[in-house]
């Protein structure tokens, strides 16, 4: 007598399926059938899967809104230029500028021994590059660092139109 190809399966679910288990060994089928029993079926795995990805996709989306708009707030508090650049960079770049500012303010005047004047330097300095795509390619960046990024965005500009606007 053979061993079945063809089990009946109830899911963890509460679906019932017959799955064909004729590619499997015939004595790993069992097990298998088994192993299956505890599990969603396809269509409930796929159905959960699909729920966790539109979750997280909505989730993502409400987090970047809410740092678009604290970005869009501070932009406004503190005087900083629009960006320029493609539209689709113009928000990530604005996020980008703010978190980078952000971290450099909390590194070199709340942690570190700048004062208001010094700060308000660096804030002159960051105003002059309005290019999103900049802000962008700095945002892993060092809070620290950004003095020493800004002074080279500015010799890089010396002598030439700004690439930088």
């Amino acid at each position: 007598m053979a061993v079945r190809t063809h089990w009946i399966t109830e899911h963890s679910c509460g679906h019932s399926v017959t799955h064909d288990l004729s590619d499997r060994p015939a004595d790993r089928r069992a097990g298998f059938a088994r192993w299956l029993s505890g599990r969603d079926c396809t269509d409930c795995w796929k159905a959960a899967r699909d729920a966790d990805t539109a979750s997280k996709e909505q989730w993502l989306a409400a987090k970047r809104a809410e740092e678009q708009q604290a970005a869009a707030e501070w932009a406004e508090k503190f005087d900083m230029p629009p960006l320029e650049g493609p539209d689709k960079a113009l928000d990530w770049g604005q996020r980008s500028r703010h978190q980078l500012m952000a971290a450099a303010h909390t590194a070199l005047v709340i942690e570190g021994a700048w004062d208001e004047a010094d700060w308000a330097e660096l804030e002159e300095k960051a105003r002059s590059i309005t290019r999103a795509g900049w802000w962008i390619d700095q945002r892993d960046a060092d809070g620290s660092d950004l003095l020493e990024l800004l002074d080279a965005a500015s010799e890089a500009d010396r002598g030439t139109e700004n690439p930088f606007r």
